[in-house]
Parts: structure tokens; sequence; C-alpha cells
């Protein structure tokens, strides 16, 4: 078997696998996010693993021209799926749609027009989306919950970003592709490889899954129900968190991390990790942390003698850095503003309705309860 005929077979393998991915993405999370980003991102490198193939050219043919332009886009689909694959709070909004149809553009512009200077900014956009695609997946890796989302971060940031910027190197240095080389089929197995730990790792299903089971549903995104504990070490050290996180009230301190809150409630990082995921259904450690500071605003914000007191007050107290946070984070666990609940809650109050109280969201473990609410 020649390079040539080599290179197109292992590709063929790729565009297989990819597709696969697609259908099963579509068929089993059609309603999660990243999973249609998924799909458009799997048919994009099917895309780019003909048009990168040895011997392609656009004179092959009309057909050569949407390949071309769906490859160019796809760079634009890596970095948005990688947003939506790694933050559980992630929402599409209609300028990643424009941006990707701009790609497009661009990438038919690039078939149809020899104009100078747009190879060379379609191929410094692969950098920049790979960068960006880098950032995103480390920007939030110590609050992951998920450990095997935690690993195909690092595979994602180290492998397909590398992939990625070592292409762009290659045709920025004007090394030729028309021709199959040893260097050329290496690529192709490296290409391979990758889509196939991603492949591997988004069709494997258990029980603590890549994405949301109810992606519609926001706070589903970041806190799933979770089986009732039945170790004794852990009821041990449920009981424990919530005394840290109740009693001492470690959710107000300033820039508390996973590994700070681990050696408070003296337990490996690690552990705690598993704890907050599999016991109490919390997939970011931010949401889970959020979630103690939003249940005293609440109980603040219905109480009527502190109706004088500014929100933002309440916020800084309860471990907010800022505004724009809090009011994000409020509005997707209430579904209304904090000016707006407080207002409905204390109007309740008027008319003889109880005020909630602020509850820990980690049940008395004496009740024998400890999922999460």
């Amino acid at each position: 078997m020649t390079l040539a005929s080599l290179d197109w077979a292992l590709r063929g393998a790729i565009v297989a696998l990819v597709l696969l991915l697609a259908v099963a993405q579509v068929r089993d999370h059609w309603r999660v996010t990243a999973a249609r980003l998924g799909a458009a991102f799997a048919l994009g490198t099917a895309a780019y693993a003909v048009t990168s193939a040895a011997g392609f050219s656009v004179r092959l043919g009309p057909w050569t021209i949407p390949l071309v332009a769906l490859s160019v886009g796809n760079n634009s689909v890596f970095w948005t799926f990688s947003a939506a694959l790694f933050d559980d709070g992630f929402r599409l909004r209609w300028w990643h749609g424009a941006l990707w149809l701009a790609m497009l553009a661009a990438g038919f512009l690039a078939c149809i027009a020899r104009l100078p200077g747009l190879d060379v900014a379609l191929t410094l956009s692969s950098f920049v989306f790979a960068l960006l695609a880098a950032l995103q997946a480390l920007s939030s890796w110590r609050a992951d919950l998920i450990e095997r989302r935690r690993r195909l971060r690092l595979f994602v940031v180290a492998a397909s970003s590398f992939y990625i910027a070592i292409i762009a190197t290659a045709e920025l240095a004007g090394v030729p592709h028309n021709a199959p080389t040893g260097g050329h089929l290496a690529g192709t197995v490296a290409l391979l490889a990758i889509v196939g730990v991603i492949a591997v790792s988004m069709l494997k299903v258990d029980s603590h899954s890549l994405f949301p089971a109810l992606a519609e549903t926001p706070k589903a995104t970041v806190h799933e129900a979770a089986p009732p504990v039945t170790d004794e070490d852990d009821h041990r050290l449920l009981a424990t968190l919530a005394h840290v996180m109740t009693s001492e009230r470690a959710y107000r301190q300033d820039g508390l991390t996973i590994a700070t809150l681990a050696g408070q409630v003296g337990v490996p990082e690690y552990k705690l990790r598993r704890l907050i995921n599999q016991a109490l259904g919390f997939r970011n450690f931010n949401s889970f942390v959020n979630s103690y500071r939003i249940a005293e605003i609440k109980a603040a914000l219905a109480d009527p003698k502190q109706s004088d007191v500014p929100v933002l007050t309440m916020a800084l107290d309860a471990g907010f850095s800022s505004l724009g946070p809090f009011n994000r984070a409020f509005k997707a666990e209430t579904g209304l503003t904090p000016s707006e609940f407080r207002r409905k809650n204390l109007a309740d109050s008027r008319i003889g309705q109880p005020i909630p109280d602020s509850a820990s969201r980690i049940p008395n473990p004496a009740s024998g309860n400890l999922a999460a609410p």
C-alpha cells in the first residue's frame, strides 16, 4: 500500500468515527447545547480530514468548496464546543453563530478568490481559536468536580490545541501538503488518535455523564440529583462538611478554593471533589459554594428587618466578590433578580405568608437523607 492510499484509508476511518460521534450526540443528547456543538464539530472535523489530505485541491470540483468552508469554520466551532463542554453555565449566543458564518464566508472566499493575506489570516485564526479553547479548558479546571471531564480538559488542551498549532505553523512555513510524506502520514495518525480519545470519552455511558441530564433547566447544569449516601465514612465527612459550611460559614471566605476547603474538612482534595459531586450532585465547586451564599442572601432579602440593607452589601457579606457574578448566579438559582425576589417575598410577608429561613444545602446527617435537595 502506498503512502497516499494509507493516508486516505486512515482519513476514511476518521470520517467514519466522527460521523458516528455526531449521530450519537444528536440521538442521545439533542437537548444539550454541548452535544449539538459536538456534533457540529464532528462534521467540521470530517470535512477537515478530507480537505487536509494529500492531493486535495479545490480544482477537483465545486463539491470541494463547501468542505473547505466547513473546515475553516470548524476552528470557531472547536472553541465554542470547548466552552459548552467545560462550562456548565455556558449559553449559546447569537454572535457565536455569526462568528461561525463569518468563518464559513471566509472559507468560501478563499476558494473562489486569491485575496492577498487571506490564507495567512485564516491560518492565524487557528492559533487564536486554539488558544481560546485552551484558556477555556484551563480556566475552570480546578473547580470542575467531574473527574472524567477534568481529564478530558487536559487532553483537549495538550493534544487538540497542540495539533492545531503545529499544523498552522507548518502552513505558515509553506510546507506543502499536496503530496504524501511520512510527516503528513504522522499528522493523520495523530488526528485519528485525538478523535478516537474524544469519541470514546463522549460516547462512554455511566452514572456521571459529561452532560447534565436536563440542559434546558438552568439549575440542572450545575446541580443534579444524587443517590443516597450509604458509606459511614462519607456520612461523617458530609457531617463535617455541613458544619464547616453552615456553622463556620466557610463560604464567606474570599477566594475560597476546593483545596482550602479540603484542608478545613481534613480530607484530600480529590476525595472532597468526589464527595460533593457524587454524594451531593454538584458538577462544579463554585456552584456548590454559591448555593450557600444564595441561601443566606435569600433569607436576608425576605427579612423585613433588612429591607433597607443594599443588595451589594448582602452579596459582599456572603462571599461574592462583586455584584455582576452574584446577579447572574442568583437569577440562575431563582429565576428572579435580587430586587424582584425581595419585592415578592416582602409582599408575601405582609399578607401573612411565612418568610423562608436560610437552610443548609446539606441536610443534617442525623435525618438519614444526605442527598442534595
